[in-house]
């Protein structure tokens, strides 16, 4: 009984969490969806593109049911699942993401949590893992990923929040304020405390 509570909750979350990514695509341009908005290149549909291949990877070759999509060796990795080159286009990525959704729900609906899997990219002794270990590190992936998301967006347009349907209106002014009185106890702050504590 604890162990299809704990298949639902964790799947669950991982569902709400895939939308949530996805939804930070939109309204964007094609331009702001993919462009670089870190010093190392992350971007937003790059990390859709990421998440994507994560799933793919671990709930796919890990329990022996590699994805029907095609995906280059797991050695092979290059970073290229990190963005978006030219030729793809947002509907073909968001598209892989959502079918390789399928792939995994069907890996996590019909393993018992305690199927083994083996994961080549770890090392020993750890390789030998279970549905359980990999279902909690992708969604740890999952909501590492969509914080990122829900940060890169944030700067720019202000767009924040979960889903659509909890979106409020974006009050600027309320927003510099408490922006303000943030940096105001940072200053106050380091003058207070000594350098390096």
């Amino acid at each position: 009984m604890i162990d299809e509570f704990a298949k639902e909750t964790l799947h669950g979350r991982l569902r709400r969490d895939r939308e949530a990514l996805l939804w930070k695509l939109d309204g964007l341009s094609e331009y702001d969806a993919r462009r670089p908005l870190t010093a190392t290149g992350t971007n937003l549909l790059g990390l859709v593109k990421h998440v994507a291949t994560v799933e793919a990877r671990y709930f796919g070759e890990v329990f022996g049911r590699p994805s029907p999509e095609p995906l280059p060796r797991w050695q092979e990795s290059d970073g290229s699942d990190q963005w978006a080159a030219e030729d793809e286009t947002r509907d073909q990525i968001i598209g892989f993401y959502r079918r390789t959704w399928e792939h995994a729900d069907a890996t996590i609906e019909e393993l018992p949590l305690d199927a083994p899997g083996h994961v080549p990219w770890w090392p020993e002794p750890f390789s030998r893992t279970n549905l359980f270990a990999v279902l909690v590190h992708v969604l740890g992936e999952s909501i590492r990923h969509t914080g990122h998301a829900d940060i890169l967006r944030e700067g720019l347009d202000g767009r924040t929040g979960l889903r659509a349907e909890h979106e409020k209106r974006i009050d600027e002014e309320a927003r510099a304020a408490h922006r303000a009185k943030i940096e105001q106890a940072a200053r106050s702050a380091a003058r207070a405390m000594p350098q390096g504590s």
